[in-house]
């Protein structure tokens, strides 16, 4: 097929507000620090190093080496921990959900994108480190987005109550969801090792950030990714000069809300509350709120005064969870980051929180696109090419697509904007000798010409119907096409799963996209397996 890759801008699956960002439209220059090309770094590079308290890398290097205590960890990801140490190393951060399996397949693309993007700046900058980080976000407590993944098609849920931070949560049950999910895959080579993966990763871990934890690391590892668990109370102690402002001033609610009015003529991805924090135990995380000069953990009894919630805060900062505005300056408050990678909806939402790092002193990262990615096989790289659709063709709305391809397959034009342009110039004729006869007969002209241009657009689509009647067999087999590489008239990334392409191409999969992915171009690549 003649292209291999298609524009962000042109694929058709992103929002105005990305489309805007990635044109690096002048009117959201202000919401971002440096847009991310290799270049720009430099300047990131310089700020980051100034500005980030390095007495925070211990915590952080003592963190992760006790969360890693019990992990088969590669060389090069026991390196990068080690090289976190040092003034000269910075990170390059994605984040996600604990999703069960890993969830849809851009799970891969950020992870992938982030350990590529490493490699890059060490190329053009080799004087400092750079260590690819995957925040997992193991405070969120909405189970329900994470409770199951799509194979073939066929959804797999994870049936459990949750109520409390998703990481703490046990994963006692799995097991009989794992024999489910067996019987679905087969006995392939490659379907034993999925299922080994499962079962070492949820079956052999207690809870789900363990899980998650040994999911990523058996499949990048070995690529020196670094895994963190920000639900941590050492982490948390260097948030707590931070935490405190919010409690006692609210400073984020104005700041956020200030910048999403200047966003309104998109989609706002979030609203900032007046405290943007969480309460959280085992089993609960709600949200803290103000309420009668007294501080309240929303939907329970709990409750304290200002010196009672201060006096928790100083001796256990755990028991803080920031919520989405919060979590970003959290992450950049202990991570000598430079740049963030996250699908549209988070870049979306990271736009809003310029101003607030700029209050709080923090240094903004650059925010990057993940990659995006069509995987298809051969056999429908050549059906397509059978077909003579183009991954252009591809991308289109399906009805837009097959309208498209029926007028281009009809033996004679459907398309009658001839006629109708046409008729048009008489009807201009019409309404000259109109206007120099008698003014009264211009409304019977534009009856005329309305009836008339209906008739045209009538016979036009009955036209269409029976040229698709006629050619049903082959126009079945483009929708055909097209649902198998856009499930549901969605994007394949975030619909399927990983082990769908790792049962067809087994330990191949990972290496190829590591190989292929760019993530500074902003290309949804196609990649043919």
């Amino acid at each position: 097929m003649p292209t291999d890759c298609i524009s962000y801008q042109n694929s058709g699956y992103f929002s105005p507000l990305m489309n805007d960002y990635l044109d690096q439209n002048p009117n959201l220059q202000s919401l971002y620090n440096r847009f991310p090309t290799l270049e720009n770094f430099e300047g990131q590079i310089l700020e980051k190093q100034e500005n980030f308290n390095d007495t925070s890398r211990k915590t952080l290097v003592s963190v992760l080496q006790k969360q890693y205590l019990n992990v088969e960890t590669s060389a090069l990801t026991q390196q990068n921990i080690d090289t976190l140490s040092n003034t000269n190393t910075f990170t390059v951060t994605t984040g996600h959900q604990l999703n069960l399996f890993s969830g849809p397949l851009y799970f891969l693309y950020k992870i992938i994108s982030t350990i590529n993007l490493t490699t890059e700046l060490k190329t053009k900058y080799p004087s400092y480190n750079f260590v690819p980080i995957y925040w997992m976000a193991t405070e969120d407590h909405d189970f329900e987005e994470i409770n199951y993944f799509s194979f073939k098609g066929k959804k797999f849920h994870w049936n459990k109550e949750s109520t409390g931070p998703v990481g703490r949560l046990s994963t006692e049950g799995l097991d009989e969801f794992l024999e489910i999910f067996a019987l679905e895959i087969g006995s392939s080579l490659n379907a034993s090792t999925i299922k080994k993966l499962f079962e070492d990763s949820y079956i052999k871990h207690d809870n789900l950030a363990d899980a998650t934890r040994h999911l990523a690391n058996v499949l990048f590892g070995t690529y020196g990714l670094v895994i963190l668990d920000a639900d941590d109370s050492d982490l948390k102690r260097n948030f707590i000069p931070f935490i405190k402002e919010e409690l006692l001033h609210q400073s984020a609610h104005p700041l956020v809300l200030e910048t999403a009015e200047k966003l309104k003529e998109y989609t706002v991805q979030v609203n900032p509350r007046e405290i943007n924090l969480f309460y959280i135990e085992d089993n609960l995380r709600e949200r803290i709120v103000f309420e009668n000069n007294t501080y309240k953990v929303n939907h329970t009894k709990i409750e304290f005064s200002e010196t009672e919630i201060l006096a928790l805060l100083e001796n256990h900062p755990e028991k803080f969870s920031p919520n989405v505005i919060m979590r970003p300056l959290y992450q950049e408050v202990i991570l000598p980051n430079l740049c963030y990678i996250g699908g549209g909806g988070e870049i979306a939402y990271w736009l809003e929180l310029k101003s607030f790092f700029a209050s709080a002193k923090v240094t903004f990262p650059m925010l990057l696109l993940r990659n995006s990615v069509l995987l298809a096989t051969e056999k429908q790289a050549k059906k397509a090419d059978k077909l003579d659709l183009t991954w252009t063709d591809l991308f289109s709305k399906q009805t837009h697509l097959i309208n498209n391809k029926t007028k281009q397959l009809s033996e004679f034009p459907i398309d009658l904007t001839n006629l109708k342009e046409q008729l048009q110039k008489q009807f201009e004729v019409l309404y000259e000798v109109a206007y120099k006869t008698d003014k009264s007969f211009i409304g019977a002209v534009k009856a005329q010409e309305a009836k008339q241009t209906r008739g045209l657009e009538n016979l036009e689509k009955r036209l269409l119907k029976a040229q698709k009647r006629n050619l049903s067999a082959i126009l079945q087999r483009i929708i055909d096409l097209q649902n198998e590489l856009f499930p549901n008239q969605s994007l394949q990334e975030r619909q399927a799963n990983f082990a769908e392409f790792y049962l067809e191409n087994g330990e191949h999969l990972i290496p190829a996209l590591i190989k292929q992915l760019k993530p500074l171009q902003s290309n949804f690549e196609i990649i043919v397996l």
